[in-house]
């Protein structure tokens, strides 16, 4: 039995097919089975069920898998403390991200980390936050960047900053003469929402259900780009909420209908979030660095804010 095989079983159970574990560990799909297949010989016992598709774990197979995770987990711990007496960073970090935080901050930090740090691998990933959630806990990724607070004693969370909700309002609202606005003052306004499955969408519901008789968009329109929200209302009237740090590319004219909120303002927080086994400690602590350095100072703080939970 060897550490590759419980990576093998391990990269199977994740993505439920020997093609793609295979393609993930970067061999042959029969050099993979090949090696899973000596590894129960070894055992005596069949990890997967592959009479069904996708693949499946037999009822001892799942419980060899949790314990060679904890065998994995346990290995990188030994290559952490190699690596904690070195003063280069180096190796692998694999990062998940909702896309709602992606294009206002990865861009600049990461620049940053890839000059400062020529040894290490990122690899990045556009998720929402269930996704990262459950890769998190099968280790295809090692940290997530989401909005907190979640419900999971598994998941241990680093906040980082806390950013503003702001609405975008279109020139033809009558809400488009006002400097500032109250929750309540989108009451009459047709908002545009993200679709399902981002936290963000749950966020803005969440602040639009405190209104008295706010109304949703009786067209309904599936997107996951704040981009096209913002391109809704220009065109097609309405409203909708956008991420502070989302209107920093925005044009003058677009600016013009952006409109903050009254004390206490909605927010949300942003963390940093990682599996309570999670070992690549000087990883992470490298890249909280460089996030850190690039948020506004206001937006550390989250006194007389809203936190809208996920």
């Amino acid at each position: 039995m060897t550490l590759v095989q419980l990576e093998y079983i391990v990269a199977v159970d994740t993505y439920r097919s020997f093609v793609s574990a295979a393609d993930k560990c970067f061999i042959t799909q029969p050099t993979l089975s090949m090696q899973i297949q000596k590894l129960e010989e070894f055992l005596n016992v069949k990890i997967f069920d592959r009479s069904k598709q996708p693949v499946v774990p037999t009822e001892i197979g799942s419980q060899i898998i949790v314990q060679a995770r904890i065998v994995l987990q346990e290995n990188q711990k030994i290559k952490e403390l190699v690596n904690s007496q070195q003063h280069d960073i180096t190796g692998e970090l694999k990062i998940g991200i909702i896309p709602t935080v992606a294009p206002y901050l990865l861009p600049e930090v990461i620049a940053e980390m890839l000059q400062k740090y020529p040894d290490l691998k990122l690899v990045i990933w556009e998720y929402t936050t269930e996704d990262i959630i459950h890769h998190l806990k099968t280790g295809v990724i090692d940290c997530g960047i989401l909005a907190t607070p979640l419900v999971d004693l598994n998941i241990i969370e680093t906040p980082l900053y806390y950013e503003n909700f702001v609405s975008y309002i279109s020139k033809n609202s009558k809400l488009y003469k006002k400097k500032t606005i109250d929750v309540d003052d989108l009451a009459d306004e047709n908002i545009w929402l993200l679709n399902e499955g981002h936290c963000m969408r749950s966020q803005v519901l969440s602040i639009c259900r405190s209104t008295k008789t706010n109304r949703l968009q009786s067209l309904i329109y599936n997107t996951g780009s704040v981009e096209t929200l913002i391109r809704m209302v220009d065109v097609n009237n309405g409203a909708t909420l956008l991420p502070e740090l989302a209107i920093k590319d925005l044009n003058s004219k677009q600016l013009n209908k952006i409109r903050y909120f009254k004390s206490p303002e909605p927010v949300r927080e942003i963390s940093l979030v990682t599996h309570k086994n999670f070992v690549k400690k000087r990883m992470l602590n490298a890249l909280r660095e460089e996030i850190l350095a690039i948020i506004p100072k206001p937006m550390k703080q989250h006194k007389k804010k809203a936190i809208i939970g996920v």
